[in-house]
C-alpha cells in the first residue's frame, strides 16, 4: 500500500512539536542570513582596509573600521547562537516526534489480525521500529534546511548585485545546476545501495533474534563458529551496500563543490566591480552556495526515507473494524459442551492434540482451531478476534514477559494499578514470596522476557497479570508446570477462592491431576 498513512501518523506525532520546529526554522533562517552577511561584510571590510592602507595615511584615517568591526562581531555572535538553537530545537523536535511515532506504529501492529502480526519476525520488527523510524528523523530535521537555504540564497543573490547583473545570473544558474545534479544523482546512484543496505540490516537483526534465543544450546553443542559464519554473510552484504552508499554520497558532494567553485569563478570573471565589491559578492556567493548545497543532503537521504516509509507501511495499516454482533461472554460452547459464565472447564487431551491452539483461538490470538465454538450462541467464525480478546485473560504456557520491572509487567493488565492490588494478585498466584525475595521487589528489572526468573516463576507472574485483568473468563495453559506438589496445592486452593470471590469463569489446560480438580466439566480433544 502507498505509505500515505505513515505521513499521517508522522504528522500526528509531530503536532505537539510544531512550535519547537518553527523556532528551529527561525533559528536556521537567522543563522543562514548571519553567516552569508558575515562573509560578505568581512570580504568588503578586508579589501577596503587593504586598499585604504595602500592609499596612504589620510585614507587610513578616513576609513571607518569601528562600525564594520562591531557588525562583524555581532553577526558572528548571532550566527553561533542561532545555529546552536537550530541544532538543539531541531533535534529535540525530531526525537520527540519519533518517540511519539513508535508507539503509534506498535499499536497498529498489536491491533492487527494475529495472522498478520505474527508474520513479522521479532528481528524484522526491531529493524522497522528502530532503523526505519530513525530514517524518518531526517524528514523532520530537514524541514529547517529549506528555509535556511532559501534565506542564504536570497542574501547571496542580493549581495551579488554589487558585482553586476551577469554575475547574479551566473549565481542563479549555478544554484539550479546544483539542485538538478543532486536530485538526478541521488535518484540514480543511491536507491539501489540504500535498499540493499536496509535489507541486509533487517536480515542481520532477524538472524540475531532467531539465533540468540537458543544461545545456551549453541554454546553446549559448539555451534558458535557455524552461527558466526552464517551471520558474517549478511554482515558482508551490509558492509558492501554501505560502502556503495558512502561512495555515491561522496560523488554527489564532490559534484556540488565543483559546481559551487565553478559558479563563483564565473561570477568573478564576469564582474566589472572593484576589489571591495568583488570580495563582498564572491564571499556572499560562497556562503550562499554552501548553505544551498545542504539541500543535496536531503536529496541523498530521500531514497532512504522513502524506503523506510514503504517498509513501515505494512505496520501502519488501520485495524479492521470489528465484525458481527456485540458479545458479553455470558455463555460459551466448545466442541459440543456448553456452560455459562462462572463455569469451570478443563480442556484435556494428549500432547499435540491442539489444546493450546483451541484456547488461543477462543481468546482471539489466532483463528485456526478446527473445533466448533460459540460465544453467546454466536459461532466463533462470525466474531472477529479483536471482539473476543476483551472477554478472556490468558496466562499462556510460554508466559511472555516484557523487558521491564515486575510492576511494569503486571500493569500491562490494567494501567494505574496500585501496589496493594498487585501484591494480592501475586499472593493468589503464589508468586509474592518470589517477588519479596528480589532485591528491589516490584521494581526489580527482569531483563528481556523475564530473564532473571525461572520458567515456573515467569508462569506465576503471568498468572498474576491475568488475574489483574478482571476479564469474564480466566484462561490458564499449564499454569502449574514446574511447581512442586506443595506449591501446586497452595496455588489450587488460592485460585479456587479467587474464582469463588470474583465470579470469573475458568478454562483450564493442564495434565496435572491437582489442577484438574478446579474444573467442573471436561472437554476431551484427540
Amino acid at each position: 500500500m502507498p505509505p500515505l498513512l505513515i505521513d499521517t501518523l508522522l504528522a500526528e506525532a509531530a503536532r505537539p512539536q510544531r512550535a519547537t520546529l518553527r523556532l528551529a526554522m527561525l533559528c536556521a533562517g537567522l543563522a543562514a542570513v548571519a553567516a552569508v552577511t558575515l562573509l560578505a561584510l568581512s570580504g568588503w571590510f578586508l579589501a577596503g582596509a587593504a586598499i585604504a592602507g595602500l592609499s596612504g595615511m589620510a585614507a587610513v584615517q578616513a576609513f571607518n573600521y569601528l562600525l564594520p568591526s562591531a557588525a562583524i562581531r555581532g553577526l558572528a555572535i548571532t550566527r553561533t547562537a542561532t545555529r546552536y538553537g537550530e541544532r538543539l530545537l531541531g533535534h529535540k523536535a525530531a526525537l520527540l516526534t519519533l518517540a511519539g511515532l513508535r508507539p503509534r506504529l506498535f499499536a497498529r501492529l498489536a491491533a492487527a489480525r494475529p495472522a498478520e502480526a505474527l508474520e513479522t519476525s521479532t528481528g524484522d520488527l526491531a529493524a522497522r521500529l528502530g532503523n526505519d523510524v530513525d530514517a524518518l528523523e531526517d524528514s523532520v530535521i530537514r524541514r529547517a534546511t529549506l528555509p535556511a537555504a532559501l534565506a542564504s540564497a536570497t542574501v547571496a543573490l542580493v549581495a551579488g548585485l554589487a558585482m553586476g547583473h551577469l554575475p547574479v545570473l551566473a549565481l542563479a544558474l549555478g544554484m539550479v545546476a546544483m539542485r538538478l545534479a543532486a536530485r538526478r544523482m541521488a535518484t540514480r546512484q543511491l536507491a539501489e545501495p540504500l535498499a540493499a543496505s536496509a535489507e541486509a540490516l533487517a536480515r542481520m537483526k532477524r538472524d540475531y533474534a532467531d539465533r540468540a534465543a537458543p544461545c545456551a544450546d549453541i554454546a553446549v553443542y559448539g555451534l558458535a563458529p557455524r552461527i558466526a559464519a552464517l551471520t558474517a554473510d549478511a554482515a558482508t552484504d551490509y558492509d558492501a551496500a554501505r560502502l556503495a552508499t558512502v561512495r555515491a554520497e561522496a560523488r554527489i558532494g564532490a559534484v556540488q563543490t565543483l559546481l559551487a567553485v565553478t559558479t563563483v569563478a564565473a561570477m568573478i570573471a564576469l564582474s566589472p566591480a572593484g576589489a571591495p565589491l568583488l570580495a563582498l559578492g564572491a564571499l556572499a556567493a560562497l556562503g550562499g552556495l554552501e548553505s544551498w548545497a545542504t539541500l543535496a543532503q536531503s536529496d541523498t537521504q530521500a531514497p532512504r526515507v522513502n524506503l523506510a516509509r514503504h517498509r513501515l507501511a505494512s505496520l501502519a495499516q488501520p485495524a479492521p473494524p470489528p465484525k458481527g454482533p456485540a458479545i458479553k461472554g455470558e455463555t460459551l460452547a466448545i466442541a459440543g459442551t456448553s456452560f455459562a459464565r462462572g463455569g469451570r472447564l478443563r480442556i484435556a487431551g494428549r500432547s499435540g492434540a491442539g489444546k493450546t491452539r483451541l484456547v488461543e483461538t477462543l481468546a482471539g490470538l489466532r483463528d485456526d482451531a478446527p473445533q466448533a465454538m460459540a460465544i453467546d450462541g454466536i459461532p466463533l467464525t462470525a466474531i472477529a478476534p479483536e471482539s473476543r480478546r476483551p472477554l478472556f485473560a490468558l496466562a499462556a504456557q510460554d508466559a511472555p514477559l516484557i523487558a521491564g520491572s515486575i510492576a511494569d509487567n503486571l500493569r500491562l493488565a490494567a494501567p494505574g494499578l496500585d501496589e496493594a492490588r498487585m501484591w494480592d494478585a501475586l499472593r493468589v498466584a503464589c508468586a509474592d514470596d518470589v517477588v519479596r525475595a528480589l532485591p528491589e521487589g516490584l521494581d526489580q528489572w527482569l531483563g528481556g522476557d523475564g530473564a532473571r526468573l525461572s520458567g515456573g516463576q515467569r508462569r506465576r507472574i503471568a498468572l498474576a497479570r491475568a488475574l489483574l485483568a478482571g476479564r469474564p473468563w480466566l484462561v490458564l495453559d499449564e499454569p502449574s508446570e514446574g511447581l512442586d506438589a506443595e506449591t501446586e496445592a497452595l496455588l489450587v486452593a488460592r485460585l479456587r477462592d479467587w474464582l469463588d470471590t470474583s465470579g470469573s469463569g475458568l478454562i483450564l489446560v493442564s495434565h496435572r491431576p491437582a489442577m484438574a480438580a478446579l474444573a467442573e466439566q471436561t472437554v476431551p480433544l484427540g
